[in-house]
């Protein structure tokens, strides 16, 4: 910044800046990374191309995530480690066959809409599912088989696709694995899924920079502007998110799925395909995690207190 006097960047782009303090805390504290927060506001109320809006996701993660993980790490904050290993290895793959193979057949609004969806028909299901205080949660995997450690890298494999579109959703995508059909507690599934997401956003950003060479300028001036403040809040947010129950957190994570939600069919003017899609969507995804959680395999560990 100081060698190319960049710092009027900020005075550019300060709402990046202001968005990024919010996004990075909930990727610390939550298991939607910061291009969670980031690709809505860019797309939906900036106005910038879901392409752009995914390769400063995938940037900004890479630093604000790391710092995360680097904190989640050092402090010893349980983590399932089978999980992050066997989704990583799944995430890699997907990603790059999303990124070569898929993400050019679907457009902007679509990709929009689309990503909303399917994350409120989870908050959906998880709400019921948390209707029961009494419901058991879980410290770590029990003796994974084969199925699991499969089942664990096909997860990571979708996880990677989407990642591919919006530039984050393998991490949300293995908490769903993990909280609805392992029973692992809210406060094991949030970390390891920031941890997950690190690598695989680490992936995507030295993909696009170095191989494909499709970062854009834009792109880059906010990930400038946005670095000061994500490697400061997003291992806040995971400091601070270790001393609430799993019910808060729980409760975190459905208000910042419902006002993506709600934002979006504010401002993206919905055709009727797209309305027909949402609802799609949201019923189809939420039939899918109610089900998931209906099949919960763990039953042989420790149960965790939160």
């Amino acid at each position: 910044m100081l060698s190319h006097s960049a710092f009027g960047l900020f005075k550019e782009h300060w709402i990046v800046t202001l968005t990024m303090v919010v996004g990075s805390f909930i990727a610390g504290a939550s298991s939607e990374g910061g291009g969670a927060v980031a690709f809505p506001v860019f797309t939906l109320l900036l106005n910038i191309a879901p392409e752009t809006a995914r390769n400063f996701s995938l940037a900004i993660q890479s630093v604000g995530m790391t710092a995360a993980s680097t904190m989640i790490i050092g402090l010893k904050i349980p983590i399932e480690k089978k999980a992050i290993f066997f989704a990583s290895i799944g995430g890699v793959f997907g990603l790059v066959f999303g990124t070569f193979f898929l993400v050019d057949l679907v457009s902007g609004p679509t990709t929009k809409i689309f990503f909303v969806s399917i994350w409120l028909s989870f908050g959906f299901a998880l709400f019921l599912i948390n209707r029961n205080k009494d419901r058991k949660v879980f410290a770590q995997l029990s003796n994974t088989t084969l199925n699991d450690t499969a089942r664990l890298i096909v997860f990571g494999f979708v996880g990677g696709i989407i990642t591919s579109f919006f530039g984050n959703g393998i991490d949300i995508f293995t908490f769903c694995l993990l909280t609805l059909f392992y029973g692992i507690d809210e406060k094991v599934a949030t970390p390891t899924s920031v941890v997950i997401m690190t690598i695989n956003t680490m992936t995507g950003f030295l993909l696009h920079f170095f191989v494909i060479k499709d970062f854009q300028t834009l792109a880059f001036e906010c990930w400038l502007v946005a670095i000061p403040v994500v490697v400061i809040f997003a291992p806040v947010g995971a400091y601070v998110i270790s001393f609430f129950t799993r019910h808060t957190i729980s409760y975190i994570l459905y208000a910042v799925l419902l006002v993506q939600y709600i934002g979006a069919i504010i401002i993206i003017e919905l055709s009727l395909f797209q309305m027909i899609l949402s609802t799609f969507v949201v019923f189809a995804g939420f039939l899918f995690f109610w089900h998931l959680s209906r099949k919960v395999r763990n039953r042989q560990i420790p149960v965790l207190t939160s």
